[in-house]
């Protein structure tokens, strides 16, 4: 079974710089199969969005002259990217790149992207906009511990496996109890969904100190400032109102992914008057490394496996080099 190998962890924690590295190489091995160096697949669900170069870190033109770079910027930002979609875009990809024999290097951070290859998806239903926006509202009149206590009276086996606090996912439960009268979880467990990709997942998760992370979140923040993201952003806006689809928050009901990548939130109401810009950078380097606390909470929880290392910032490439040594076939 061919292998893939998977880069995973919280934002900037030097995943697509270990990700080139391996890629540049004439050679690689892994799992008994040789390749002619490496294509780089992005797995971040904000990178897929061709007008955030900037602001979501995507490789830079001479990065993607040293090594294959796909699924970067693919998407306009007034589209709404999925799993889903993504899902079959990295099937094509992976195949490609064994085809060349290249190795595949899934890099990104996006959790919900992983497992959509490695577990497949279910035949979920899509929800119509007005049960969409409706539950979210029903979260913001509530608040988590009500809101949670009424979904537990009547999907009790998902309620159960929520934490009080986990918006998202309540509020996707809920929205699927609305729109099909099923639990999300029997959705879940149903058949005939796309199945797990065919080839062997090899999983990395990068695990750097969270001091010296929240230092390389401000670093990177405060050159993005300089690299003109503030312009990018602005941009975007601009964009989006010139094509009839901006509104502050959202776009027929449902939030464009694009207008709630790390610091966009912030810079807009920077360009709104609404915050200072030392406010906007300060905020955006906060909300960015909570997130990434919880991107780490999660992958411990779920992707870890027999298959799976954590190493630190400065040992990296030496524990990847081991690690993928020491894969058996």
């Amino acid at each position: 079974m061919n292998p893939v190998l998977v880069i995973i962890g919280p934002t900037a924690s030097g995943k697509s710089a270990l990700g080139l590295e391996l890629a540049t190489r004439p050679s690689l091995r892994l799992a008994g199969h040789d390749f002619g160096g490496g294509t780089i697949i992005n797995m971040d669900s904000m990178q897929v969005y061709r007008e955030l170069p900037i602001i979501t870190a995507q490789p830079t033109s001479d990065e993607r002259a040293r090594a294959p770079h796909r699924l970067y910027g693919v998407l306009p930002a007034w589209e709404v990217g999925t799993a889903a979609r993504w899902r079959e875009m990295a099937l094509v990809e992976i195949a490609a790149a064994h085809d060349a024999e290249r190795l595949p290097i899934l890099v990104g951070g996006s959790g919900l992207y992983l497992r959509a290859l490695t577990d497949g998806l279910s035949p979920m239903p899509e929800i119509p906009a007005p049960v969409r926006a409706a539950s979210r509202a029903l979260w913001e009149e509530l608040g988590p511990p009500a809101f949670h206590a009424r979904l537990s009276a009547r999907d009790p086996a998902t309620a159960a496996r929520l934490a009080v606090n986990d918006r998202q996912r309540q509020v996707r439960a809920w929205e699927v109890l609305e729109a099909t009268g099923r639990s999300i979880t029997v959705w879940q467990q149903a058949p005939n969904g796309d199945p797990p990709a065919p080839w062997r997942f090899v999983t990395v998760l990068l695990a750097p100190d969270r001091a010296w992370l929240r230092a390389r979140h401000r670093r990177r923040f405060e050159t993005m400032v300089q690299g003109g993201v503030v312009e990018e952003v602005q941009a975007l806006e601009r964009l989006l109102a010139a094509r009839g689809r901006l509104d502050r928050l959202t776009l027929d009901g449902v939030a464009l992914p694009a207008l709630k990548a790390h610091g966009v939130p912030e810079l807009r109401a920077y360009l709104h008057g609404t915050m200072n810009l030392a406010e906007a950078i300060q905020r955006a380097v906060l909300n960015t490394s909570q997130y990434a606390k919880r991107q780490m909470t999660w992958a411990r929880h779920q992707i870890m496996s027999d298959t799976s290392i954590e190493t630190t910032e400065t040992d990296q490439l030496r524990d990847m080099e081991k690690f993928l040594n020491n894969v058996t076939p």
